[in-house]
């Protein structure tokens, strides 16, 4: 099934896509740089929606979401495409492909919110691959998940133009987005895209009271300078983000980048570290076999509050109105009840 994009305007050579910041101008036949959306006829079609390449249940911890209903569940989805082309994508098979060239089945967005509703899911994540290239999909299974209580999860590198993100963010309940780096120079290099879109998707989606979380995947001899690290996290200090989850997550050779080593440990506390000094309260490393690198402690008593190993939880301090059990501090995000997986 094709589905007409929501987001295009005509133009010179045929078609304009407003969905990211590319703007691709596309003639006759032409596909954007997501590989999921092509000029048919004047008409911009979207060819992923409701085909997915992947569906499956997965802890809410996975997205990374470490202050959203801990402990649950949620129903991740994909469909092929991202209007990215990281080197160091981790899901390039799916990523960087077109939709026909991809095994995948067809769910319409009542289908998807049915399975929730069988499978006890309370959430759904758009993952994966970059859910802004099938906006259109995203969209429409949100807005029926939202109006019967169903949670919806973004999990995305951000580069998404203002408008459909406010629409976007009506039907959205949380987010992890992936700031890159923190330099342009690098975003047009490795990533195919530019910075300054993505921090203002980050701001758009604070002010509309979406709860955010940050991961920074950390490459050796590519984003490690400690100078751009305190730079990102005093940006982010002093823009309203010190209670925004930052992960810091290590870095495995992948796709484009197989003769680049793993991220160091000590890489990673030393970002952790300096975060901490630019006043971010909940900073989290990922990729590493510690268990006390993703627990969350008060920010004020310093007591454990969640202990988790990989994707369970030890130990749980935190009460269901959303304080430290110790202190009483609210702590950011959305807690749930007590449960120990």
């Amino acid at each position: 099934m094709m589905h007409e994009s929501l987001y295009s305007t005509k133009s010179d050579k045929g078609v304009q896509c407003g969905i990211c910041p590319h703007k691709c101008n596309l003639s006759e036949g032409q596909r954007g740089l997501c590989k999921s959306r092509i000029n048919r006829g004047g008409r911009l079609i979207t060819e992923a929606y409701g085909h997915l390449c992947a569906l499956h249940i997965d802890p809410v911890e996975k997205k990374p979401l470490l202050h959203f209903y801990p402990n649950s569940r949620c129903l991740s989805l994909a469909a092929t495409g991202c209007n990215f082309a990281c080197r160091n994508c981790q899901n390039w098979e799916i990523s960087q492909a077109e939709p026909a060239s991809i095994p995948s089945e067809y769910y319409p967005p009542e289908q998807i919110v049915k399975t929730c509703l069988e499978t006890d899911c309370p959430a759904i994540a758009y993952t994966y691959t970059e859910p802004i290239t099938f906006f259109e999909y995203m969209y429409d299974t949100a807005k029926l998940a939202h109006e019967i209580g169903i949670r919806n999860i973004l999990v995305s590198a951000g580069y998404i133009n203002e408008a459909p993100l406010r629409q976007l963010c009506e039907v959205i309940d949380a987010a992890n987005i992936d700031l890159k780096s923190f330099s342009d120079e690098l975003y047009v290099k490795i990533n195919c895209g530019h910075l300054a879109p993505v921090l203002d998707t980050l701001q758009t989606m604070k002010e509309a009271g979406v709860w955010l979380e940050i991961t920074n995947l950390v490459i050796p001899t590519v984003n490690d300078s400690m100078d751009m690290i305190r730079e990102m996290c005093h940006w982010l200090s002093k823009n309203g983000f010190k209670d925004t989850p930052l992960h810091f997550s290590r870095f495995f050779p992948m796709y484009q980048m197989q003769d680049i080593p793993p991220t160091p440990v000590k890489t990673l506390i030393e970002a952790r570290d300096i975060a901490r000094e630019e006043g971010l309260e909940f900073v989290y490393i990922g990729n590493v076999d510690n268990a006390d690198m993703e627990s969350t402690f008060c920010p004020s008593c310093h007591h454990l509050l969640v202990k988790r190993n990989g994707y369970h939880i030890l130990r749980y301090h935190v009460t269901s109105e959303g304080k430290c059990e110790y202190c009483k501090t609210a702590i950011p995000g959305h807690w749930g009840e007590k449960l120990i997986r």
